[in-house]
This record gives structure tokens, C-alpha cells and sequence, in this order.
């Protein structure tokens, strides 16, 4: 059929809409303006723009990305606007023919999706292509610089655009890039993975049945899953005839499925192949790592470890995605006093700094803030850690290998003949350790570390328990920072909930502190899983070593009574820095009971 008049090509007649743009014209402006003018329009209120502006200065996401992730606004509505701002035509993506391999070829998927685009039609040099935010210029004229097309842009819906790509590119690789991950399961036949099923597996078998495509397909697709879903851990268990997979998302385990009980020899043994582990070894632990680059672009290292059970082996995938990690310091929850104090500390020419709290808390994070803000160019870093979680240009690092004799202690001993400025240890695990960082601390050096403690005040008798010298420790501390992670209200559900007066007050909260108790709770929607939690906020107790701190510890005292000599120095327990976000409305009264201990 011929091209009819109007119709744009490589589309179905009426997927390229006419938007006019005589009644709400809005030239390029700052964000603020856009969502006034989205105020004036009814689509949101004041309250929620404020929301909306505090969200773009903690994430440094843009203003129409947070719009979407918080969803104060309808898809539809948003896409409309859009389009009548920057006088573009909306485009229906259900209604595009895909074009052609060629033209697809010219232009990686991971470039588009990565700024949210699609091309839509390619017929010589002109080229139609979809946006989601048409604020961001930069992209659309490095694609028409790269590639010398005429390009028209027009306005999609930002989940439409990533769908269909994935759609457009898949006849690239022959892969379904819309098979969920329940349709991967299902589409394993268990007969492909048989072989696998006794108690003692052919190994020439096994490996055979690991690098099977249907396999390779289900672990592809739970590590991407787990990705997506912002999860940290990845849990494959076997029980007697169960086999279960759980992911940690914000610090809680929840279960994504139960595959069939044939695939755990299979699945196992493909996540040990791509991890460099022995496929024959079921008896003893073993602990290995890989690096994969998703269709984003995202690149993410998982640590892999996998331990024998009654039932068979568990594998347990730690998620390490540097892309996620948030390394400003003023994105760290930090209020003005508490981020003072930590600046303080590390602008120090010499002293230890302590990180402590269990795993999971936040604490490399917090370091590597504090790293990023000292990486000026005029100063020798360098780093002991064990693994390297993110490279961080400017700096040394060097991990430990024990196998090889590369303990903490060995390479910090090695360091000190490198004309340090500041070391950075990844934790403090035994005595030999704990002395040379202390006595790098005292001969000039900055030194930042990290130890497993309940709170600030019981770090201090954990060292002097190690053997360290009381008298020594004293003048070498500087500040030992305590913290914890707990859950944040989900933004797109949260509503005022008045929480029950007594609840609060037996937490720890006073009277003034209550006032009428309504705060923030969110009821549980599709974003977070109907949990009504999104995401992690730390809560810090910070432990300075004053002089009175400094008597204290020189006395022995222990650590109740050092908590007491803190609290009277003008310190905020974690209970209290958790009650304070509390009252913040970013988590809630269950989260804060949780997370922390009673004072």
C-alpha cells in the first residue's frame, strides 16, 4: 500500500500524533517553572512539587525521570505536557512497525536506552526518533553528529520506549527480551535437564547440561531480574524435595519462586561455571566472582558463594553494582551537624576515623563518600580492601589475598613504605591490624577503617579487648561513626498516618517530639511490591573524641559508661537519629523498633 498523506514512514496510519501548542506553550525553563506551571495545570499540588524538587537534589536524577519514578503523575498526561511544551507530536508506540535490522544496527541499543530513546524509522538520512525527556538536548545531537541524520523527535511514554526497544533488538540476538521470568522457568523442559537430577551427577553430563540453552536462559534471566529489582543478594536453596530462590531487596529476603526441583544441580552448576568454580565440588565451600554487562549498559560484579547443606549446596550472589553506589557525601543522609562533624574528622592531617556497624549497613558506602571528597590530586591514598568494590580513580588499591600470604596486616605493614597520606583499611579483623593502623594514625597519617560493632561506644572496648593500648588508642581516635540502614517510605504510596501516641513515646520519642504524631506510612503499591517500603535511608551515631571521651577510655571505663560520657558530650544515639527520620516521615515506628536498640 501506498504512504498516505501525513503518515510518517515506517509507522501504522494514526501513531504520530498532532499535539497543538497555542494554549500551553512553555519555552525551555528551569525545573521549578515546569512544575509551577504543572501546579497551575491540576496535576499535581505544592506539597507534592516540593516532594518532587528534594527527590531531584538527592538523586540528581532529572525533573522528568523523578516525575515518573514517584508517580505523581499519569503517564498520559505527563507525555501530553511534554509535547506541548517543547511543540513535539506524541508518538503510540503499540502502533510502529519495527525498522529494519540494517538501520538498527547503526546505533547501539545501550546508547538509546541509556537516555531513554527509540528509533522509530530510518529511510536514507531521515530519521524519526521517540524521547522521553525532549529537555535532554545533549544526545539527540551527539546521535545526529555520529550518524550525520536529519533527525525529527517525538514524545513517548519513558516505560513504552524501554519495552519496545527491547522488543526492536531482540530480533538482533534471537533472544525474547519480554520472556519473564516465570515464562524462563516454564520454558525449560525438565527432561533437557534429567541428567541432573540424581543425588551422584555425571560430571561430563553436568557440565554438558549447564551450558544447555535453556539453562544459561534461567540463570540469565533470575541475575537480571535481581538487577531490576534492585536486590543485593540473590538466594538459591534446596530443601528436601524444594528448591526456592529469595532475593534481598532493602535489607529483607523475599521469595521470587520455586522452580521445578530438577533444575538445582543445572542451575547451580551453570552459576558455578560462570564464576570459575569447580562444577565436581559439592562437599566443600567455595566462593568466587564474575563481572556481567547487562543490555543497558549497567555493569554489575556479582561475589558468588556456594556452601554444602544436608539437602544439597546453597549459593548465595552477592550484587555489586557500582552504578548504584552513592559516593557525595551530602547524599548520605547526613543533617548539617552530623555532615560537619565527618568533614571535620576526615580533614584531619592524621588520626583514625571508625566506620562501624554489621554487614549491610552502609559502611563502604560511607567510606567511600569520605575517599571521593579527600581524592583532590595533592594527596597519596591508597586502600586495603578485601574485595576492591569500585574503582575510584586517583587512588591505590590493593586487595588482600590470604591464600598467598596478602593479609590486611601484610599489605598495611607494606604501605607505610609508600609515603601514605591517607590509608583506607576495609575492616579491622585482628589485633596485628588494629596496631599498625593505630600507630599510623600517630605518625602522621589519616587513616580510615571499619569494624562489626553494635554501636560507637562498644567499638572502643572491642579494640582494647584486641590488645590494643588504652593510652594509645586514646590518641589516635578522632571519631567512630555507628550506623544502620532502615527502609524508606515508598514515595508513590505513602500517605499521613497518625501513629499510636504510647508506641511512641515507649520508643523513645518525648511529648514535644510527638506533637500529634502524624507522619508518613506507605500503603503498599506495585512499586514496592505492595510492601509500602522503597529504598534505604542511614541513621548515625557519631562518637567524638573529646577530652572527657579521651579520660573516659584512658580509665577503662566500659561501654555503657562510655555511651553515657557521648550521649553527655552532645551525641545522638542511633535510636535517636532513627526516631528523628521518623518524625521526618521517611521511614516508620516498625522500621525504627527493628533497626535499632533501646537507649
Amino acid at each position: 500500500m501506498g504512504q498516505k498523506d501525513g503518515e510518517k514512514p515506517g509507522s501504522r496510519s494514526g501513531a504520530i500524533v498532532r499535539v497543538s501548542s497555542a494554549s500551553t506553550h512553555l519555552p525551555d525553563v528551569a525545573n521549578r517553572a515546569i512544575g509551577d506551571h504543572l501546579v497551575r495545570a491540576g496535576l499535581f499540588d505544592a506539597e507534592t512539587l516540593e516532594a518532587v524538587t528534594e527527590e531531584v537534589s538527592r538523586t540528581g536524577d532529572s525533573f522528568f525521570q523523578t516525575l515518573r519514578k514517584m508517580g505523581v503523575v499519569a503517564s498520559s498526561d505527563l507525555v501530553n505536557f511534554l509535547a506541548q511544551t517543547y511543540r513535539m507530536n506524541v508518538v503510540d508506540l503499540s502502533r510502529i512497525d519495527p525498522p529494519d535490522d540494517d538501520a538498527l544496527r547503526q546505533v547501539p541499543q545501550e546508547y538509546l536506552t541509556q537516555h531513554g530513546m527509540l528509533l522509530i524509522s530510518l529511510h536514507g538520512k531521515r530519521a524519526i526518533v521517540a524521547v522521553s525527556d525532549p529537555s535532554k538536548l545533549g544526545p539527540i545531537d551527539d546521535l545526529r553528529f555520529s550518524t550525520s541524520w536529519q533527525i525529527e523527535t517525538v514524545v513517548g511514554d519513558a516505560e513504552e520506549i524501554s519495552r519496545v526497544g527491547r522488543q526492536f533488538y531482540s530480533r538482533l540476538t534471537g533472544l525474547d527480551a519480554e520472556a519473564s521470568l516465570e515464562q524462563g522457568f516454564e520454558q525449560t523442559d525438565d527432561s533437557e535437564v534429567s541428567r541432573a537430577e540424581a543425588e551422584v551427577v555425571d560430571e561430563e553430563n553436568l557440565e554438558r547440561v549447564s551450558d544447555e540453552a535453556p539453562v544459561i536462559r534461567v540463570v540469565n534471566l533470575l541475575l537480571s531480574e535481581a538487577g531490576r529489582r534492585g536486590a543485593s543478594d540473590i538466594h538459591i536453596e534446596t530443601s528436601e524435595k524444594l528448591l526456592r530462590i529469595r532475593l534481598r531487596i532493602d535489607g529483607m529476603l523475599h521469595e521470587l519462586m520455586r522452580p521445578s526441583y530438577k533444575l538445582r544441580h543445572a542451575i547451580v552448576s551453570r552459576i558455578k561455571l560462570i564464576a570459575g568454580l569447580d562444577i565436581t565440588e559439592r562437599r566443600m565451600p567455595q566462593d568466587g566472582q564474575v563481572r556481567l554487562k547487562f543490555t543497558s549498559g549497567r555493569v554489575c560484579d556479582f561475589r558468588v558463594s556456594v556452601m554444602p547443606f544436608r539437602h544439597g549446596e546453597k549459593v548465595v550472589i552477592r550484587i555489586l553494582d557500582a552504578s548504584s553506589l552513592q559516593t557525595d557525601m551530602t547524599r548520605l543522609g547526613l543533617d548539617e551537624g552530623e555532615l560537619t562533624l565527618l568533614r571535620r574528622a576526615i580533614h584531619q592531617s592524621n588520626g583514625l576515623v571508625l566506620v562501624t556497624g554489621p554487614t549491610g549497613s552502609g559502611k563502604t558506602t560511607t567510606l567511600y563518600s569520605a575517599l571521593t571528597e579527600l581524592n583532590q590530586g595533592s594527596v597519596n591514598i591508597s586502600t586495603v580492601e578485601d574485595p576492591v568494590e569500585i574503582d575510584l580513580p586517583g587512588t591505590n588499591q590493593c586487595q588482600v589475598n590470604a591464600e598467598i600470604g596478602l593479609t590486611f596486616s601484610h599489605v598495611l605493614r607494606s604501605l607505610l613504605r609508600q609515603d601514605p597520606d591517607i590509608i583506607m583499611v576495609g575492616e579491622i579483623r585482628d589485633f596485628e591490624t588494629a596496631e599498625i593502623a593505630v600507630q599510623a594514625a600517630l605518625t602522621g597519617h589519616l587513616v580510615l577503617s571499619t569494624l562489626h560493632t553494635n554501636d560507637a561506644s562498644s567499638t572502643i572496648t572491642r579494640l582494647t579487648t584486641m590488645g590494643v593500648d588504652a593510652h594509645v588508642l586514646a590518641d589516635a581516635l578522632r571519631l567512630i561513626l555507628a550506623q544502620r540502614l532502615v527502609r524508606k517510605t515508598c514515595l508513590h504510596c505513602r500517605r499521613a498516618f497518625i501513629w499510636e501516641k504510647t508506641a511512641c513515646l515507649d520508643a523513645g520519642m518525648s511529648e514535644e517530639e510527638y506533637a500529634d504524631g502524624q507522619t508518613m506510612k506507605g500503603m503498599g503499591c506495585q512499586e514496592c511490591s505492595q510492601t509500602g517500603y522503597k529504598g534505604r535511608v542511614a541513621v548515625y551515631e557519631f562518637l567524638r573524641v573529646t577530652k572527657k571521651m579521651r579520660d573516659a577510655i584512658l580509665d577503662g571505663r566500659n561501654a555503657s559508661d562510655l555511651e553515657r560520657t557521648a550521649v553527655n558530650e552532645g551525641m545522638h544515639t542511633l535510636r535517636k537519629s532513627a526516631l528523628k527520620k521518623f518524625a521526618q516521615g521517611l521511614t516508620t515506628l516498625e522500621e525504627v523498633l527493628r533497626v535499632t536498640r533501646a537507649d
